[in-house]
């Protein structure tokens, strides 16, 4: 299936912030469902063209992948916290959301049919997006971070959490809950599939096991898939072409 990539579709304008941009990838057929991907990088690096260090070498890209398996895709570019604190990053993603709801016919696809699909930091602000707002019809989370309180080192201001925040987690934990997705978990939630490696050093895997704990609680169809042996950003898995196909295999199953 031919791809036609549309790089730099300006969606957002904040006063006093750089224009807010995402990359558009188009399927050849009309009508097409829309993959919103949200990149990683603990919210203070990274950029939408990235889709992890493990995938450098696809070609076509993982982002052309998901084009060429018959959905649009939206990878969307969000103020760092360098830029601004939480909820600017959410507020982008929403944003992000709302402009594809808008102006899918003007592009080919149908903007009504949004499943989010972050990595990391773009996996929490996928579910924190699904969570809190209409328009997100599933998600897909790579090792995420779920709830920002039960992060390792609180009192640390110089975490990427903390710097989330703009202060450390310990000291606001009112906007701590507030900013983790494993606190908006409500029935009629949509579903999830969320995946995390057995050895991740930098985000502990229980994050991803109490959020879909949570979810199951609440009633919302949930996958939660463990990965034996793999680190961060899908370091020493086994096999992340098969972590691939699976992700694409929940989100084409959203509508079938």
């Amino acid at each position: 299936m031919t791809v036609r990539v549309l790089e730099g579709v300006e969606y957002a304008v904040e006063v006093g912030y750089r224009p807010l941009e995402l990359d558009l990838y188009l399927p050849s057929a009309d009508g097409a469902p829309v993959v919103l991907f949200v990149h990683g990088g603990g919210w203070q690096r990274g950029t939408r063209r990235e889709f992890g260090g493990e995938f450098a070498g696809w070609r076509p890209s993982p982002l052309e992948r998901i084009a060429e398996a018959g959905f649009a895709v939206a990878s969307v570019g969000y103020r760092l916290s360098r830029e601004a604190p939480h909820p600017a990053q959410l507020h982008d993603v929403r944003a992000a959301v709302g402009w594809l709801r808008e102006h899918g016919g003007e592009h080919g696809f149908d903007g009504s049919r949004i499943v989010a699909w972050g990595q990391s930091a773009g996996a929490h602000l996928a579910a924190l997006a699904a969570l809190t707002g209409p328009g997100i019809a599933a998600v897909v989370g790579w090792y995420g971070v779920y709830d920002l309180s039960a992060m390792p080192d609180p009192d640390d201001p110089e975490t990427r959490e903390s710097r989330l925040l703009g202060a450390p987690v310990a000291s606001v934990p009112d906007l701590a809950a507030e900013a983790g997705p494993i606190n908006h978990v409500h029935a009629g939630a949509p579903p999830f599939q969320l995946w995390h490696g057995t050895a991740d050093g930098l985000v502990p895997m229980a994050q991803s096991e109490r959020m879909a704990e949570a979810l199951r609680a609440a009633g919302v169809p949930v996958e939660f898939r463990p990965v034996e042996g793999a680190d961060h950003s899908w370091r020493n898995a086994p096999d992340v072409a098969a972590v691939f196909a699976a992700s694409l295999d929940f989100t084409r199953g959203v509508w079938t």
